[in-house]
């Protein structure tokens, strides 16, 4: 958002200078994403968050809260707008749906339209806003001022004096005031009067009922929209305007009436105007919010000490309603503050006020002795038991097609919580057998944790085997049963974890090195077996160099040796290959000229035979 230096003096006239200033709004309010010269003025682009978009996207918002926070005076501008006289009014207006929050509308008749005076001009093009007219740049300087948009209809183009605010009805269309056919649903809420479409509330003015320079009665819009409904519509058919922008962030119904008394008086100014009577619906009145902490608390989340009198010295430039009864303080939240509801809010909000330079780093004392879960304990010591018995870890889906306990919703086939790992281990073990020339395993022994699910009880298991047979039992018991077996004796959980094995204590004494992991193929494998006859007197690994040198990059395992025998004077060797590509699906023709090129190669030696 674009704010005025010169526009923020009105309000307070003790503004420190715009170089400071750009530190301030950095170390206090939010980010300055651009600073620029214009004339004799300073334009800083401000970077509003989420959390203070419902009162800070304005010139007001922003000078309250710096006048706040840096203990200045602040001009309230309220007194200053003049009160028209009015005379009674004929407007009704109609409220049909939940989604407005108030409605104000006022009948202003006489009006000429044609050029602002200087000032209006200059404040807007400031902010990088066009002049259009009198009538529409109030409405404008209203919104960019107090953050309220305000909108004007041409009243002679109303079908009465009646306005509707309600939902639209599936198919009805609108012409926008930039000219845009725009198709609305069911979910947009939009102006209207008995006959047409005026405007779509919180986005856009229709072009029905737009101020044109023969207009001479306007009907002035000031609202408040529910902010879902607002964003929801602006998405949705792709017009995103400052209006939308400042309702989709939830502004207070109160300050509607703020915003009607300063484009009143605006218009006032322009002199020779009759004014009717404001009619105002507010069904719902936004509620007093009160909020409680404590000054002990607020210094313990911020980790520093606070002081009674600091607080209530930020309470009073806030100008925020309060109680303090020993170090107790309970506040009146402003109606425009919606980012105020919790304890550690106003933590924040005096942390960020004083300055959060003032907390000093300091390492909290924490007790490093480790607390030791006994389940994950013994997770970790079956987990390592049997990894050191040459088994490898899986893990299977818990939602399957049949089962005690029934989910909500999910895949029609898997619908049930599992009852036992056993069914999905068979389904994994079939896989991994598949995949066993990849791993370079003759035998697949693999194994599962996991919880499992049955009626009113969910218990952990373990399951593990091979092809030949799978086991599962709960996971106490098998604990149990391994440590009975080998004489421990120990069942605590700090224990369980000293008597854990590690992965270096393998039976065979084996040690597990650790090494850089490389991303397998995604493209499937192909294998193929080559004998070979020898003289006797030839090894394996004669024969495995000829077959590995003519192999080529494609083979990515092997020649493994898995069977030989004697027969007479000559020995027979039997090697396994591995193709697979990373770039793509090999065919049987490209191995299949492999294996003939190691072919010849291993007939050229006159006493070698491939079997």
């Amino acid at each position: 958002m674009k704010i005025s230096y010169n526009w923020l003096k009105w309000y307070i006239p003790e503004i420190p200078k715009a170089e400071k200033l750009r530190d301030i709004f950095t170390y206090y309010l939010c980010e300055v994403e651009n600073i620029e010269k214009k004339g004799g003025d300073t334009i800083f682009d401000v970077n509003i968050l989420p959390n203070r978009a419902h009162d800070l996207l304005s010139h007001l918002g922003i000078a309250r809260e710096l006048a706040s926070l840096l203990n200045i005076s602040f001009k309230d501008p309220t007194p200053m707008y003049k009160i028209p006289e009015t005379k009674s009014t004929n407007l009704k207006i109609k409220l049909e749906t939940d989604k407005c929050r108030r409605y104000m509308g006022r009948i202003v008749r006489n009006v000429k339209i044609g050029p602002s005076p200087d000032w209006v001009q200059k404040h807007l093009e400031s902010i990088g806003q066009r002049s259009i007219n009198n009538i529409v740049d109030a409405t404008n300087i209203v919104m960019y001022d107090s953050g309220q948009p305000c909108h004007a209809f041409d009243l002679d183009k109303l079908a009465n004096e009646i306005l509707i605010i309600r939902q639209a009805k599936e198919g009805e269309n609108i012409t926008t005031l930039d000219g845009k056919e725009v198709k609305l649903s069911s979910m947009d809420m939009v102006i209207a009067d008995e006959k047409n479409i005026l405007a779509i509330a919180g986005v856009k003015g229709g072009k029905l009922a737009e101020v044109d320079g023969n207009t001479r009665n306007i009907l002035i819009e000031v609202a408040s929209f529910d902010p879902i409904s607002v964003r929801k519509t602006s998405k949705r058919m792709g017009i995103l305007t400052d209006s939308s922008k400042r309702f989709e962030n939830n502004l207070s119904p109160e300050i509607v009436f703020y915003a009607m008394r300063e484009i009143s008086g605006l218009l006032v100014e322009y002199g020779g105007l009759e004014f009717e009577k404001i009619i105002d619906i507010y069904p719902n009145k936004q509620k007093p919010r009160g909020l409680s902490f404590s000054a002990d608390k607020i210094s313990k989340i911020l980790g520093v000490a606070i002081s009674e009198t600091e607080i209530e010295n930020i309470l009073k430039r806030y100008n925020f309603e309060y109680e303090n009864k020993n170090r107790e303080f309970k506040i009146v939240i402003p109606p425009t503050r919606f980012d105020l509801e919790i304890e550690e809010d106003m933590a924040e909000e005096i942390g960020r006020i004083l300055g959060y330079d003032k907390v000093k780093p300091k390492i909290p004392k924490i007790n490093f002795k480790p607390k030791v879960n006994n389940t994950y304990a013994k997770i970790s010591w079956a987990r390592n038991k049997l990894l050191s018995e040459g088994y490898s870890e899986v893990m299977t889906y818990s939602f399957c097609n049949k089962g005690e306990v029934e989910v909500l919703a999910s895949a029609s086939d898997k619908n049930f919580l599992r009852t036992g790992l056993n069914n999905g281990l068979k389904e994994s073990l079939k896989l991994n057998q598949l995949n066993a020339p990849l791993f370079q395993m003759d035998d697949i022994k693999i194994f599962e944790i996991g919880t499992v699910f049955k009626k009113g009880t969910e218990e952990i298991n373990i399951a593990y085997g091979d092809k030949k047979e799978i086991k599962e039992i709960e996971l106490n018991k098998f604990v149990s049963e391994k440590l009975s077996s080998e004489e421990h004796g120990y069942f605590s959980a700090e224990k369980f974890l000293v008597l854990a094995p590690s992965r270096s204590q393998v039976s065979s004494g084996e040690t597990f090195h650790s090494q850089i992991f490389k991303m397998w193929s995604m493209y499937p494998f192909i294998t193929r077996d080559i004998a070979v006859w020898v003289p006797e007197n030839i090894s394996s690994s004669e024969v495995e160099k000829v077959i590995k040198n003519n192999a080529g990059e494609l083979v990515i395992r092997g020649p493994e040796l898995f069977d030989q025998f004697k027969k007479g004077n000559q020995i027979s060797y039997a090697f396994k290959l591995v193709f697979q590509s990373y770039e793509r699906t090999l065919t049987d023709d490209e191995v299949n000229e492999i294996m003939a090129k190691i072919g010849h190669k291993i007939s050229e030696n006159s006493s070698w035979q491939i079997r």
